[in-house]
């Protein structure tokens, strides 16, 4: 608004990074496609606005990525695969139609672990390679939504566009040091993404801080005629986000459950509870029941719905996919409509239990992840990463969000001693994602530092 700078002084700095950081080495991998006439096109496009003082939105003139899970003109929608999007894509997703219509620049898609199947990002195959962590380059950026994340972190853009079915956009936000968004299931339209899991993805914004997961979440989060589940959400608020404390509100914590994550992770994450209590809140100890049975039903649900839409994919592409695609694709063979149906009874009946909870707290409080960022080994840059225990860890504070369709954030509150960054969850009833933000920006200053990333880029320089 200043003059001081332009979008388009912006979007020539944006350029001049990706042609470097796909050159460095390692090579960061966040973002995998972008066309400079693209992102100069739309860059023109806003400062003229900016000089005509009529932008379009917040977002406008703001460099964005989208996950390659979703369709954006005019790229290649091959969702981490190398057999997907043989043609440039025609027709934008919805949520890449409505940061066009807000004024945003799409600098171009990013990497994402191959049909969204893991959570360490990793991705050997041609067009891919392994996004690297920005804090620590030999570490793992977390998935499904990896280069969101690693894009964010490294100052490439301040927004990220994910999608999360067991953790993916939360997960990857955690490793990477970063704000991330998981908004009540139907909140944000899923139309022009592919459909992996029809019942557990949610869309959300992976940013710097909470006031900009806030500003996106605002933009994106309406009801759309495209996408059947979005369509009857009550509107989104942001009520009450910058109130000053956090006076009558009851803060849920299962101690039990909290507590199965690493000393490190579980250090800090206490005392951020404190923090929070310091602020007028109250925490309310809860009991999360059936937490393994959630754990084993969501995996059933989102298994199966992946297998039984890539089924042809599997039939016909199974040499061209990721061994670790082909063992999870293979596994979510082995499950039997009367496993699918018996998931679906536990997910009514923890939906009920959660109702429940709701009625005495306004949120719940766990670890975002139970670890810091896996390593990243020789021989997973050829053949990929296939670690099951290190899978089930990562997804351990996620699944009931995903399982049961509540909304959740994270948000970075510190660093391990190897320098890895440290993240806290906080999770909502359905449809509250206002308490979500109002509570993140009082973690934000529970945050002594923030370190800066070995991997960074000053776009505004």
């Amino acid at each position: 608004r200043s003059g001081k700078l332009t979008p388009s002084q912006v979007a020539k700095n944006i350029i001049a990074v990706l042609e470097d950081c796909n050159k460095s080495t390692p090579p960061l991998r966040a973002i995998v496609q972008w066309d400079q006439e693209q992102i100069m096109l739309m860059a023109e496009a806003s400062t003229a606005r900016y000089r005509n003082k009529c932008t379009l939105s917040y977002l406008d003139g703001i460099p964005v990525c989208l996950k390659e899970e979703f369709k954006v003109v005019p790229y290649h929608h091959r969702v981490g695969t190398v057999y997907l999007g043989t043609e440039p894509e025609t027709e934008d997703a919805t949520v890449a139609k409505k940061l066009r219509e807000a004024g945003a620049i799409i600098i171009g898609v990013s990497n994402m672990h191959e049909l969204g199947t893991g959570t360490t990002g990793c991705n050997p195959n041609r067009y891919h390679k392994i996004p690297r962590n920005p804090y620590k380059p030999n570490h793992f950026t977390g998935g499904s939504s990896s280069g969101s994340a690693a894009a964010v972190a490294a100052g490439l853009c301040p927004v990220a566009i994910g999608t999360d079915g067991g953790g993916s956009v939360r997960i990857p936000a955690s490793f990477c040091g970063v704000v991330g968004l998981k908004g009540t299931f139907g909140r944000i339209s899923c139309h022009g993404s592919l459909p992996l899991s029809y019942s557990t993805v949610s869309v959300g914004p992976i940013c710097t801080s909470v006031a900009d997961a806030a500003i996106v979440y605002s933009i994106l989060a309406e009801p759309d005629p495209l996408y059947p589940y979005s369509l009857k959400q009550p509107k989104a608020t942001l009520s009450d986000m910058r109130a000053p404390d956090l006076k009558g509100l009851k803060l849920g914590v299962d101690w039990t459950f909290f507590k199965a994550c690493d000393a490190e992770v579980l250090s800090i994450c206490e005392k951020a509870v404190e923090h929070l209590q310091s602020l007028g809140a109250s925490v309310v100890e809860v009991s999360l029941p059936e937490m393994e049975e959630v754990r084993v039903a969501h995996v059933i649900c989102i298994l199966s719905e992946m297998r039984d839409f890539l089924q042809p994919d599997f039939n016909k592409h199974f040499e061209e996919m990721n061994l670790d695609t082909r063992a999870n694709l293979a596994l979510a063979s082995q499950f039997t409509a009367l496993d699918y149906i018996t998931a679906n009874r536990q997910r009514t009946r923890s939906m009920r239990f959660l109702r429940e909870i709701f009625t005495t707290v306004n949120c719940i409080l766990t670890p975002a992840v139970a670890s810091t960022a896996p390593r990243i080994y020789e021989s997973d840059l050829l053949t990929g990463s296939s670690d099951m225990s290190s899978t089930v860890r990562s997804m351990r504070y996620m699944q009931l969000g995903n399982f049961t369709g509540i909304p959740g954030l994270v948000v970075p509150i510190g660093y391990s001693t190897a320098g890895l960054p440290i993240s806290f969850q906080v999770m909502a009833k359905w449809w509250d994602e206002a308490v979500l933000l109002r509570i993140g920006l009082k973690l934000e200053q529970f945050r002594s530092q923030t370190k800066k990333p070995s991997i960074y880029y000053d776009i505004l320089a």
